[in-house]
């Protein structure tokens, strides 16, 4: 047995440069990841304000409900080292700033929260309240369940499902294609679309909120290889699950970028809060199913 062979479930031979090909084919193939229509249009900068607006109250949701998602991966999470790298995650979303080495903007972008501060205006949310208000919008326009469209809010409780799964083998396979999906571009593809409309008519719009992210999820992208080769080698790693976890999101992921892109198609702005013309809100309060 070579050493990038291991004995799963079963005493069968598992093989990671051959899972890892498998891997690559679901992820680094799928649509979102080497096709997003929408996030290449918004590249070009010509989004009008309202289209601005649109993307701003979706992506709010999007952002506020992660912290349901990210609380499940937490609760979920199969071993110690799994906990606290979600709680991580979870307390830095929630505005415990890591303590490495400060950016432009005077916050990190690397370390850890472990013995760090917590500050209310580092909360993630919080970044994107203060990007929105010179585009009009408050903190009663943003992150909730009511103002999304039926796509975002696919896409959020996907998260809820998958990536907080409570079979590790699916959650990871849907943190890694969430780690893939992040680093492939769209956040580059939305900062230069942000630019160009701060140049041509906000020139107070804040884009701390998206630079910080861009610059994280650079990091993050060089860790997936060495993050998955330590889960496959777990004795209770499931491959074809991982694969259904990752597929999964990947498509949860596509919804909510479909959505914005017809949307747009559609004509849909910021104007009316509540998405999509006779969507009603109360109707998908409910959400969140495991």
């Amino acid at each position: 047995m070579t050493v990038t062979e291991t004995r799963g479930q079963r005493g069968a031979v598992r093989d990671l440069p051959a899972f890892q090909a498998r891997v690559d084919e679901v992820v680094g193939t799928h649509p979102v990841v080497v096709d997003n229509r929408y996030t290449k249009w918004f590249a070009a900068g010509t989004a009008t304000l309202d289209e601005v607006r649109h993307l701003t109250v979706q992506f709010s949701v999007f952002s506020h409900l992660f912290v349901e998602a990210q609380l499940r991966k937490v609760i979920n999470a199969a071993d110690i080292d799994s906990y606290r790298a979600g709680k991580e995650i979870l307390m830095n979303e929630l505005g415990v700033v890591f303590n490495g080495r400060t950016d432009d903007e005077g916050i990190a972008t690397e370390g850890t929260v472990d013995g760090s501060r917590y500050r209310h205006p580092a909360a993630h949310f919080e970044w994107l309240v203060r990007f929105a208000r010179p585009l009009g919008l408050g903190f009663e326009d943003l992150g909730k369940r009511r103002h999304g469209t039926p796509s975002t809010l696919f896409f959020c409780d996907e998260l809820l499902r998958v990536y907080g799964h409570q079979d590790a083998s699916i959650a990871e396979g849907a943190s890694y294609a969430v780690e893939h999906w992040a680093a492939a571009g769209f956040w580059k593809e939305l900062i230069a679309g942000l630019k160009a409309f701060k140049a041509r008519e906000c020139a107070e719009l804040h884009l701390g909120f998206w630079t910080w992210h861009d610059k994280v999820e650079d990091q993050h992208a060089a860790h997936t290889a060495d993050e998955l080769a330590e889960a496959f080698y777990n004795e209770d790693f499931d491959e074809e699950l991982f694969l259904q976890g990752a597929r999964e999101m990947l498509d949860g992921v596509k919804a909510f970028w479909d959505g914005l892109e017809a949307d747009r198609a559609a004509g849909v702005g910021a104007g009316a809060l509540g998405g999509l013309s006779g969507f009603r809100a109360d109707a998908s309060e409910e959400g969140g199913r495991q």
